[in-house]
């Protein structure tokens, strides 16, 4: 089953770029389909793959740091070609 997911990573704490910037470069190396944008970073493959990337980033990115939030939205279908028609 292949996913699309919509995240966005908020350390709240001074040094927020350092721990942003190290997830996002462990997301690149997972070999899943990554785009990034300015607000978010979109996810798409392979449902147990994807979860199985994410679960291990999450945790280790909020081990390294004090608090922070992550937003995520999940949606079942690859995304990853949508084209606006309008």
């Amino acid at each position: 089953m292949e996913i699309s997911v919509e995240l966005t990573f908020s350390p709240l704490q001074d040094d927020f770029e350092e721990h942003i910037i190290r997830f996002i470069q462990k997301l690149r190396a997972s070999g899943v389909t990554i785009l990034e944008n300015p607000l978010s970073t979109q996810i798409y493959g392979d449902y147990d793959a994807v979860m199985e990337i994410l679960n291990q980033e999450i945790k280790t990115a909020f081990e390294l740091m004090d608090r922070g939030l992550l937003y995520l939205k999940i949606v079942k279908s690859d995304r990853s070609d949508y084209k606006p028609d309008f």
